[in-house]
């Protein structure tokens, strides 16, 4: 690296379900940020109930892939997300993996912690930081921790709790499409039109460099809204109402688009053909499967 020059700071956030068997064109992106066959690679599974598979299948993926050294912090309570000895791992690590689960959980053990602090860090100075479902939403400033599904935005549907801030004036929701949370996401950002909602779908990913520039990979696609010049109702409507929301401006990205964060602006697009015929585990509920595949 030239001197004075800046590091590229890179985020991966994953709307969940991304290939692990297959081609598995995400986890491959990861391990080329991490520094390929020189990277050090730590996973997080704190935020699902089956760390040990977690930990067993990106383990594999990553192995296969070429990473020379994968290892684990897995902290239960925030107690041990002082810990030096894990701080030192993420420290050390050029990529940081954050696994799918309970978010809240995530927010809970590592946010405001010495560990998430090292995360923070580890960012800054260069090291690629990746996260799929749960471990997606964590990446915002602001989080959601739970709220109603469906497509009609409606008052206080969603909860927000604070996040690691490795995307500030960003709301980060996943599964996007497939757990159709169009609505929650608009009536978020409807409240809080200063910020900008990115959905994720399944298999897809939004690679961020350097804080605004935006691209995407996977067979899906990220859909921005932009509501900082719409008009709604949602100061004064009753809990659960639907919410008017218009002059909201969408972007529905696929494989292909460049978007500035900064601008909220369309920057490029090659037409891609993404395979989306791959096989996906979803989330902890198939790692078990996922990683019994692996093993053969």
């Amino acid at each position: 690296m030239p001197e004075n020059s800046e590091p590229r700071r890179s985020l991966l956030i994953i709307g969940g379900a991304e290939d692990k068997i297959g081609r598995v064109t995400i986890l491959r992106r990861f391990v080329r940020l991490a520094g390929g066959r020189k990277s050090n690679i730590v996973v997080i599974p704190t935020a699902s109930s089956l760390a040990s598979e977690v930990i067993e299948v990106y383990s594999t993926v990553f192995s296969r892939l070429g990473c020379p050294e994968v290892s684990s912090v897995d902290p239960q309570t925030r107690l041990e997300s002082s810990s030096p000895e894990l701080v030192e791992r993420i420290d050390n690590a050029t990529g940081v993996f954050i696994s799918g689960g309970n978010q809240l959980k995530l927010s809970q053990l590592i946010v405001g912690t010495p560990l998430g602090d090292a995360m923070l860090r580890a960012y800054e100075r260069g090291a690629v930081i990746a996260g799929t479902s749960a471990g997606a939403s964590i990446m915002s400033q602001f989080m959601i921790s739970m709220g109603e599904e469906g497509v009609t935005p409606r008052q206080r549907s969603s909860q927000l709790t604070q996040g690691l801030g490795l995307v500030p004036g960003v709301i980060i929701d996943q599964h996007f499409d497939q757990r159709s949370r169009y609505g929650r996401l608009l009536s978020l950002v409807a409240g809080s039109p200063s910020l900008l909602g990115m959905g994720i779908d399944e298999d897809t990913a939004a690679e961020i460099t350097n804080g605004h520039e935006l691209t995407i990979v996977g067979s899906g696609a990220v859909f921005i809204v932009d509501a900082r010049r719409a008009q709604t109702d949602a100061h004064e409507a009753r809990r659960d109402a639907p919410l008017l929301v218009t002059g909201a401006v969408v972007h529905s990205l696929p494989y292909g688009a460049t978007f500035d964060l900064a601008t909220a602006t369309l920057t490029d697009f090659v037409e891609q053909n993404a395979d989306v015929a791959v096989t996906a585990a979803k989330d902890q509920h198939d790692t078990a499967t996922a990683a019994a595949a692996l093993r053969h």
